[in-house]
């Protein structure tokens, strides 16, 4: 509500007031209308509708922002209970009496705070007005004047995000919060001690500088937090040789390492001025809160519910009383699908990565996700869940299907050629397209080799349409449902002409992400369509069924070619590695006039399904391939 429409009802019963006033009686007017205006005035803050005998609406207010404005993020309400003429005068002026009732809505909780204070009118005879003897005790029991209440919080213990077998991934680790200590330094050894201090634990030393100089002669001026382990390269005796360096032992949420599904998991911190605003009073200065991944999405459910305390303070800021006190409630763990042993080693294999780069693990029985690896860790991005790319020569499985389902089978021949044009655009097969792979070829052995053209020629008779319900039986363009916020992929049904020509070979304007190629891989291997999931508890809406299904007689018949891929085709590096039958596709996706190119492969092996992508790559084969072959040994 504006302070002017405030003002305005306010007034208006000021005017009501008068008006009761003015009617031709000896007796003293109803003192409701009076006591009605004075709640009004303690919701709003606006006094100027009140007569008062011992003060005014400037004093008034002033005390009642003193009073409550440290509790201004917890929304109160005054109401008047009850409200009447006292039977017997005081000092022979007639008086009226109000109970006011208060209540404040404390969010955390799901109880409030409540109370009664009683407020004591005068009645003017001559003016005919009842004037309010104010007094800081209609605010709150025994307030005085001064007196303030102040609100503290006891945060509950933070769930652990947990894993498969739910063991934890993020738990409450040992840390070191490493900084300076301004009063066990001189004033003259604070700008070199910051210097040396920020040079010590490599963060920039010009800022970590004017932070200290910028801070109190007593702060302490937090430089980083390390981890308590052995990964911890600044040792105590290092901290310690810097005047006023302190290293402080705590405890925060982490994950076994720090590079551990970064992207995916998030970071905790404390709440910045934009959470604690954002939060509607549920997240105060100094709380430990989501700031990224998981831990930001699932900030309610880990963080529980904070305890609340509320007192009465005098001037000096000396406890009176306490009004009002609940218990933290701890936060509940969300457990996820994935391994941690999987995930690692995923991890490990793009700490090195030079562009963005992802390694997708489902398991094809139940479609959980058991890694999902973002490198380069230093970019921060989601690549695996998130990162929507054209999929290449990988997309192929999706056109397989489209044929399959238009009437073809794997031993259905096409005519291989070196180069087609469709719509005046010259289309071709990668560098390198083996000379005796050209002429008429089965289609297992056009996905196999990988021929652009045999699948650029279908375009047009298999059409968009039918190109996005294959996408869909293989799930790549089903609803989330991991829990995460996750992307799938994409195919327009409306394509035509060069574009639905280059969709067939998964350029164009099809895209798909990382976890959309390893869930195409997957629902082959399970002869099924999939759907991902990754968050187990708490459990996420359930995607909508795919509106197309894979069969099993499909699944069969693209697993038979994608083996030919591994057999002989360009994926042959695969064969031999691990126990068991493995199909697979690599893709290849030029992005530019330089022919800069995303490099991918997908495989499966018994309940493992795999996709690997690396933005700037050599080719899918060469770069991803690799990746897909250390995966495969790691989940043996």
């Amino acid at each position: 509500m504006s302070a002017l429409r405030r003002k305005v009802i306010a007034l208006s019963v000021a005017s009501l007031v008068a008006g009761t006033l003015s009617a031709c009686s000896s007796a003293p007017a109803d003192p409701a209308p009076s006591a009605d205006a004075l709640a009004a005035a303690l919701n709003s803050g606006d006094f100027s509708g009140i007569a008062f005998s011992n003060s005014d609406a400037a004093a008034a207010a002033a005390t009642l922002d003193t009073a409550f404005g440290k509790l201004e993020d917890i929304k109160r309400t005054s109401t008047v209970s009850s409200v009447a003429t006292d039977e017997q005068k005081q000092d022979g002026v007639t008086t009226a009496t109000a109970t006011i009732q208060t209540v404040w809505d404390v969010d955390a909780t799901e109880t409030d705070l409540s109370y009664q204070t009683q407020a004591i009118w005068q009645y003017d005879a001559e003016g005919k007005t009842w004037q309010l003897r104010f007094d800081p005790s209609i605010l709150a029991p025994d307030m005085a004047e001064g007196d303030f209440l102040a609100a503290s919080f006891e945060a509950g213990v933070r769930g652990n995000i947990t894993d498969g077998e739910d063991k934890n991934i993020v738990t409450e680790r040992p840390v070191i919060n490493v900084g300076i200590d301004k009063t066990r330094a001189t004033s003259d050894e604070w700008a070199s001690s910051a210097k040396a201090l920020a040079k010590l634990v490599n963060i920039d030393e010009d800022a970590f500088v004017a932070k200290v100089k910028a801070a109190g002669e007593k702060a302490w001026v937090q430089a980083i937090v390390l981890r308590d382990d052995a990964t911890r390269e600044v040792t105590d005796e290092q901290i310690a040789k810097i005047p006023g360096a302190v290293g402080q032992a705590d405890q925060i949420p982490l994950a076994p390492t720090r590079s551990f599904a970064r992207p995916l998991l998030g970071s905790v911190g404390e709440a910045t001025a934009e959470i604690i605003e954002k939060s509607d009073g549920k997240i105060h200065a100094g709380d430990q809160v989501g700031l990224s991944g998981l831990q930001a999405t699932y900030n309610d459910t880990l963080s529980g519910t904070s305890g609340v305390t509320i007192s009465r303070y005098n001037a000096a800021k000396e406890a009176q009383s306490e009004l009002f006190s609940s218990d933290p409630v701890d936060g509940k763990d969300v457990q996820l699908t994935l391994d941690q042993d999987l995930q690692k080693e995923a991890d490990d294999l793009l700490e090195d990565a030079e562009s963005n780069s992802a390694i997708v693990v489902i398991r094809p029985s139940d479609g959980a996700v058991l890694a999902a690896s973002s490198g380069p860790v230093s970019s921060g991005l989601n690549t695996s869940l998130q990162g929507k790319y054209a999929p290449g020569s990988s997309f192929k499985v999706v056109s397989a299907l489209a044929m399959l389902r238009d009437g073809a089978s794997a031993s259905t021949k096409f005519d291989c050629k070196a180069t087609t044009v469709i719509d005046g655009k010259t289309f071709k097969n990668f560098d390198g397209y083996p000379a005796s792979a050209l002429g008429n070829i089965p289609l297992s052995e056009a996905i196999a080799q990988s021929c652009n053209t045999v699948f650029v020629d279908e375009g047009e008779k298999i059409g968009g349409a039918k190109l996005a319900e294959a996408a869909a039986a293989l799930g790549l363009t089903g609803e989330d449902g991991t829990g995460v916020g996750a992307v799938l992929g994409s195919v327009p049904t409306d394509s035509t002409g060069t574009e639905q020509a280059a969709n067939m070979i998964g350029q164009g304007v099809v895209e798909a992400s990382p976890l959309g190629m390893a869930t195409v891989a997957a629902s082959v291997q399970a002869k099924q369509t999939v759907s991902p999931k990754l968050v187990i508890s708490p459990e996420p809406k359930a995607p909508e069924a795919a509106k197309s299904k894979l069969t099993e007689e499909e699944a069969s018949e693209l697993a038979t070619m994608m083996a030919a891929v591994v057999d002989h085709g360009t994926l042959k590096d695969l064969k031999g590695t691990g126990t068991g039958k493995i199909i697979g596709k690599s893709g290849t996706a030029e992005y530019d006039s330089e022919r800069n190119a995303h490099a991918w492969a997908i495989a499966a092996q018994g309940d493992i399904a795999i996709a690997a992508f690396v933005e700037d790559g050599n080719g899918g084969a060469q770069t991803a391939g690799p990746l897909v072959k250390d995966m495969l040994k790691a989940a043996q």
